[in-house]
Protein backbone atom coordinates (compact mmCIF):
# COMPACT_ATOMS: atom_id res chain seq x y z
CA UNK A 1 0.00 0.00 0.00
CA UNK A 2 1.25 3.47 -0.82
CA UNK A 3 2.50 5.34 2.11
CA UNK A 4 -0.17 8.33 2.46
CA UNK A 5 1.56 10.29 5.34
CA UNK A 6 3.44 12.45 2.68
CA UNK A 7 0.02 13.14 0.90
CA UNK A 8 -0.70 15.06 4.76
CA UNK A 9 -3.87 12.68 5.12
CA UNK A 10 -4.30 13.16 9.06
CA UNK A 11 -7.71 10.97 11.15
CA UNK A 12 -9.40 11.71 14.29
CA UNK A 13 -11.39 8.57 16.39
CA UNK A 14 -14.54 9.34 18.14
CA UNK A 15 -15.96 6.93 20.60
CA UNK A 16 -19.05 6.84 21.42
CA UNK A 17 -19.41 4.74 24.19
CA UNK A 18 -20.98 4.76 27.72
CA UNK A 19 -19.49 1.61 29.29
CA UNK A 20 -15.93 3.61 27.63
CA UNK A 21 -16.98 6.46 29.75
CA UNK A 22 -17.91 4.87 32.99
CA UNK A 23 -14.84 3.00 32.72
CA UNK A 24 -16.62 -0.30 32.68
CA UNK A 25 -15.13 -1.20 28.80
CA UNK A 26 -11.98 -0.92 26.66
CA UNK A 27 -12.02 0.95 23.97
CA UNK A 28 -11.38 -1.68 21.62
CA UNK A 29 -13.07 -0.36 18.79
CA UNK A 30 -10.94 3.18 18.79
CA UNK A 31 -7.87 1.08 19.75
CA UNK A 32 -8.71 -0.82 16.65
CA UNK A 33 -9.57 1.85 14.33
CA UNK A 34 -6.19 3.50 15.39
CA UNK A 35 -4.43 0.89 14.18
CA UNK A 36 -6.26 -0.01 10.55
CA UNK A 37 -5.97 4.17 10.02
CA UNK A 38 -1.55 4.02 10.86
CA UNK A 39 -1.37 0.75 8.90
CA UNK A 40 -3.15 2.74 5.91
CA UNK A 41 -0.83 5.64 6.32
CA UNK A 42 -3.13 8.37 8.34
CA UNK A 43 -1.49 10.12 11.13
CA UNK A 44 -3.82 9.72 13.65
CA UNK A 45 -3.84 13.11 15.45
CA UNK A 46 -6.63 12.50 18.21
CA UNK A 47 -8.59 9.66 20.14
CA UNK A 48 -11.49 10.93 21.96
CA UNK A 49 -14.27 9.26 23.86
CA UNK A 50 -17.50 10.61 24.75
CA UNK A 51 -20.82 9.25 26.64
CA UNK A 52 -23.77 8.21 23.99
CA UNK A 53 -26.09 10.76 23.21
CA UNK A 54 -27.44 13.41 20.49
CA UNK A 55 -25.46 16.28 21.80
CA UNK A 56 -22.69 14.39 23.47
CA UNK A 57 -21.75 13.23 19.49
CA UNK A 58 -22.55 16.50 18.28
CA UNK A 59 -20.48 18.43 20.25
CA UNK A 60 -17.70 16.41 20.13
CA UNK A 61 -17.83 16.26 16.22
CA UNK A 62 -17.92 19.50 16.00
CA UNK A 63 -15.40 20.30 17.96
CA UNK A 64 -12.63 17.33 16.58
CA UNK A 65 -14.22 18.57 12.83
CA UNK A 66 -14.48 22.30 12.66
CA UNK A 67 -10.48 23.78 11.38
CA UNK A 68 -9.34 20.29 10.42
CA UNK A 69 -8.90 19.04 7.06
CA UNK A 70 -9.47 15.10 7.26
CA UNK A 71 -10.84 12.09 8.29
CA UNK A 72 -13.03 11.77 11.57
CA UNK A 73 -14.37 8.67 12.53
CA UNK A 74 -17.19 7.38 14.95
CA UNK A 75 -17.59 4.03 16.50
CA UNK A 76 -20.52 3.05 18.59
CA UNK A 77 -24.02 4.19 18.71
CA UNK A 78 -25.40 3.29 15.48
CA UNK A 79 -27.71 0.42 15.99
CA UNK A 80 -31.01 0.01 17.49
CA UNK A 81 -30.71 0.52 21.94
CA UNK A 82 -32.39 3.48 23.14
CA UNK A 83 -28.91 5.01 23.68
CA UNK A 84 -27.67 4.61 19.90
CA UNK A 85 -28.14 8.13 19.09
CA UNK A 86 -24.82 8.78 17.35
CA UNK A 87 -26.31 9.08 13.96
CA UNK A 88 -28.95 12.17 15.07
CA UNK A 89 -26.06 14.04 16.18
CA UNK A 90 -24.24 13.61 13.69
CA UNK A 91 -26.84 15.11 11.40
CA UNK A 92 -26.87 17.82 13.66
CA UNK A 93 -23.48 18.45 12.95
CA UNK A 94 -22.87 17.86 8.65
CA UNK A 95 -23.50 20.36 6.31
CA UNK A 96 -23.67 17.52 3.59
CA UNK A 97 -24.10 14.14 3.47
CA UNK A 98 -22.00 11.52 1.61
CA UNK A 99 -24.99 8.43 1.12
CA UNK A 100 -22.76 6.00 -0.81
CA UNK A 101 -20.29 6.02 1.55
CA UNK A 102 -22.54 4.84 4.24
CA UNK A 103 -23.90 2.62 1.70
CA UNK A 104 -20.78 0.94 0.78
CA UNK A 105 -20.07 0.43 4.69
CA UNK A 106 -23.83 -1.48 5.12
CA UNK A 107 -22.69 -3.95 2.44
CA UNK A 108 -19.50 -5.41 3.87
CA UNK A 109 -21.67 -7.70 6.36
CA UNK A 110 -25.33 -8.99 6.97
CA UNK A 111 -25.40 -7.08 10.26
CA UNK A 112 -24.61 -3.61 8.32
CA UNK A 113 -28.38 -3.98 7.27
CA UNK A 114 -29.02 -2.69 10.71
CA UNK A 115 -26.44 0.24 10.43
CA UNK A 116 -27.88 3.84 10.67
CA UNK A 117 -24.84 4.99 10.55
CA UNK A 118 -24.22 7.85 8.17
CA UNK A 119 -21.17 9.69 6.56
CA UNK A 120 -21.24 13.46 6.01
CA UNK A 121 -18.86 16.63 5.79
CA UNK A 122 -18.52 19.41 7.90
CA UNK A 123 -15.76 22.01 6.41
CA UNK A 124 -13.13 20.38 5.22
CA UNK A 125 -13.72 17.18 7.54
CA UNK A 126 -15.33 13.87 6.20
CA UNK A 127 -17.22 12.10 9.08
CA UNK A 128 -18.04 8.29 9.15
CA UNK A 129 -20.28 6.40 11.41
CA UNK A 130 -19.27 2.78 12.22
CA UNK A 131 -20.19 0.42 14.32
CA UNK A 132 -19.16 -0.22 18.13
CA UNK A 133 -17.56 -3.42 17.76
CA UNK A 134 -13.88 -3.32 16.71
CA UNK A 135 -14.30 -6.14 13.87
CA UNK A 136 -17.60 -3.89 12.30
CA UNK A 137 -15.87 -0.88 12.57
CA UNK A 138 -12.85 -2.04 10.99
CA UNK A 139 -15.18 -3.91 8.35
CA UNK A 140 -16.66 -0.87 7.66
CA UNK A 141 -13.98 1.22 7.52
CA UNK A 142 -12.12 -0.82 5.10
CA UNK A 143 -14.73 -0.93 2.82
CA UNK A 144 -14.27 2.73 2.19
CA UNK A 145 -10.76 3.18 2.50
CA UNK A 146 -9.89 3.29 -1.12
CA UNK A 147 -11.69 6.20 -2.09
CA UNK A 148 -11.11 8.43 0.82
CA UNK A 149 -7.73 10.01 -0.03
CA UNK A 150 -9.72 11.06 -3.07
CA UNK A 151 -12.29 12.50 -0.84
CA UNK A 152 -10.24 14.11 1.10
CA UNK A 153 -8.52 15.91 -1.24
CA UNK A 154 -11.66 17.13 -3.09
CA UNK A 155 -12.48 18.34 0.62
CA UNK A 156 -9.38 20.39 0.79
CA UNK A 157 -9.64 22.18 -2.76
CA UNK A 158 -6.55 20.07 -3.81
CA UNK A 159 -6.00 19.02 -8.19
CA UNK A 160 -7.09 15.88 -8.57
CA UNK A 161 -6.31 13.82 -11.56
CA UNK A 162 -10.18 12.78 -12.79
Amino acid sequence: MTDLRAAGLRAKVLTVSDGVIAGTRQDASGEALGELLAGAGYEVVERRAVADGTESVAGALADMADGFSGLVVTTGGTGFGPRDLTPEGTRQIVERLAPGLAEAMRLVNPLGRLSRAVAGTRGRALILNTPGSPRGAVECTEAVLDVLPHALRLLSDEPTPH
